[in-house]
C-alpha cells in the first residue's frame, strides 16, 4: 500500500500539477487522509516546494456547522469561506483538491442551507476561479478513500477503505510499472479523438437513448474540443482530473432544447440526487424532477442566473475503464469518467477560440455560459446515440451504442 500511495503522489505532483521548484502549493483534503497528505508533503519538500497550506475538511464538522450556524456565521467559517485560495492564486500557487464524497452525512440538512454553503464556497475565491478557468494556475482534483465514502461504494466489504484504494489505483494506472508513461499514452489517444471532433466543425449534437433522452445541444462556430491534458500560458501541460477519460467543450448557453435523463446518481455538496430528468427550452431549464433530492436539484438549478444553463458537454465512451469496473463511486470525478455527461453552470474559456483572452462579457456575447456553479451530471448509457450536424448541414454519427462511432 505504501509503495502505491507514493506512486500516486508522484503522479499527482509531477504529471498532473507539473510543479515548478519553489511554487506555493495548497492542498485540500479530508482530515482522515492525513497519512497520504504526509507522503505528498514529503515529496513536495523534496521537489523544492516550501510554501504549503493545508485546507483540512471533515464531513461531520461541516454537518454540525450547517445545523447550528446562521448564514452569516457560515460566511466566515473557513470550511466554506475559501478566500485563502485567492491568496495562493495571487502568488501563482498550485492547487490539489483531494475528494471523498460522504453524502449520507447530510441527508437531513435543509437543502437551502446546502445551496447557501455552496454559494459561499464558490463566490469567496473569485481570483482563483478566474485563474483556474484560464489554466493560469496548476490545479487538479483526485480521489482518496475514507471510511464513510468507501462504505457507500462497498457496503458489504469488511475492509472497504482498502478496497476503494485499490480501485483508485486501478483507475489511475498506479498498478502499471510507470503510471506517468501510461498516462502519456492515454493522453495521446485522447488527443486523436479531440482532433477528429475539431475537424468536423460541428454545429449541433442530438442525444437519444432508451431512458427517454431526446436533447439537441448547439455549439458555437469557434468552439474547441479539449481533453485529458490542458496547457498553461507558459506551455506547461496539466491534468486537472485524475483519472480522466473525457473530451469536452462548452456549448452555446441559450441553444439547448429537449429533455435529458440522468444515467447515474449525483452527489451535490454531500446530498444525493437520484433518478432525475431535466427539460430545456432556449438553453434554460424549464422543468425537472427527481425521485430523491428534488429540493437539492432545485437549489443547484436556481443558484444564480447561469446555473440553469449548460456550460459543458463531455463525451466518454461506455467502454471505458471506470465504466467497465461496474462500480458506482458516488463521486462525480469518477462517475463522470464512466459516462458521457453535461454540466450545469459555468463554461470554459479554453473551449473557445481566443477565449482565455476574453472578458466575462465577451465570453457571454459569443455564447459561453457564466455562473458561480459548475456541476456535472451523467447521461451516458450503453445505447446512447449522438448524431452531429456540421456547419455545412451534413449529419455525422458521433456515438453509437455508447461509444465513438469511429
Amino acid at each position: 500500500m505504501e509503495e502505491k500511495l507514493e506512486k500516486y503522489a508522484d503522479l499527482l505532483l509531477v504529471k498532473c500539477l507539473n510543479l515548478k521548484e519553489g511554487q506555493p502549493l495548497l492542498i485540500t483534503s479530508p482530515i482522515e487522509s492525513y497519512e497520504f497528505v504526509r507522503i505528498l508533503t514529503k515529496k513536495a519538500y523534496e521537489m523544492g516546494i516550501k510554501d504549503i497550506y493545508f485546507d483540512w475538511s471533515d464531513s461531520y464538522l461541516k454537518r454540525y456547522q450547517l445545523l447550528n450556524f446562521s448564514d452569516e456565521e457560515l460566511e466566515t467559517s473557513p470550511f466554506w469561506n475559501k478566500k485563502i485560495y485567492d491568496e495562493y492564486a495571487k502568488k501563482d500557487g498550485a492547487f490539489l483538491m483531494l475528494s471523498a464524497e460522504e453524502s449520507d452525512v447530510f441527508d437531513d440538512i435543509d437543502p437551502e442551507k446546502i445551496s447557501k454553503s455552496s454559494y459561499i464556497s464558490r463566490t469567496t475565491r473569485p481570483i482563483y476561479k478566474e485563474k483556474q478557468g484560464k489554466y493560469e494556475v496548476p490545479w487538479c482534483i483526485a480521489l482518496v478513500s475514507t471510511e464513510i465514502s468507501s462504505k457507500k461504494v462497498f457496503p458489504d466489504v469488511v475492509d472497504s477503505k482498502n478496497k476503494l484504494w485499490e480501485e483508485i489505483f486501478k483507475a489511475c494506472q498506479i498498478d502499471k510499472d510507470d503510471p506517468i508513461a501510461s498516462w502519456d499514452e492515454k493522453v495521446s489517444r485522447n488527443k486523436e479523438n479531440s482532433s477528429k471532433l475539431n475537424s468536423l466543425h460541428l454545429q449541433k449534437l442530438h442525444y437519444t437513448n432508451s431512458l427517454g433522452t431526446d436533447l439537441v445541444v448547439e455549439l458555437g462556430d469557434d468552439h474547441i474540443w479539449c481533453g485529458a491534458d490542458e496547457k498553461m500560458p507558459d506551455g506547461r501541460p496539466l491534468m486537472v482530473n485524475m483519472p480522466t477519460e473525457e473530451i469536452f467543450t462548452s456549448p452555446l448557453r441559450d441553444k439547448t432544447e429537449g429533455i435529458v435523463y440522468a444515467s447515474k446518481p449525483l452527489v451535490y455538496n454531500g446530498s444525493l440526487i437520484e433518478n432525475f430528468w431535466i427539460r430545456f427550452e432556449k438553453g434554460k431549464v424549464v422543468d425537472f424532477d427527481a425521485e430523491t433530492g428534488k429540493e437539492v436539484l432545485d437549489g443547484l438549478i436556481n443558484l444564480d442566473e447561469g446555473s440553469c444553463m449548460l456550460g459543458e458537454v463531455a463525451l466518454v465512451e461506455y467502454d471505458s475503464p471506470i465504466s467497465n469496473s461496474k462500480i458506482l463511486f458516488y463521486n462525480t470525478l469518477y462517475d463522470e469518467n464512466a459516462s458521457c455527461h453535461l454540466a450545469l453552470g459555468n463554461g470554459f474559456p479554453s473551449c473557445y477560440k481566443n477565449g482565455v483572452n476574453m472578458t466575462e462579457e465577451e465570453l457571454l456575447e459569443v455564447g459561453v455560459n457564466h455562473s458561480n456553479e459548475h456541476t456535472d451530471f451523467m447521461v451516458g448509457t450503453s445505447d446512447l446515440k449522438i448524431v452531429g450536424t456540421t456547419v455545412e448541414g451534413e449529419e455525422v454519427l458521433i456515438f453509437e451504442n455508447g461509444n465513438f462511432a469511429w
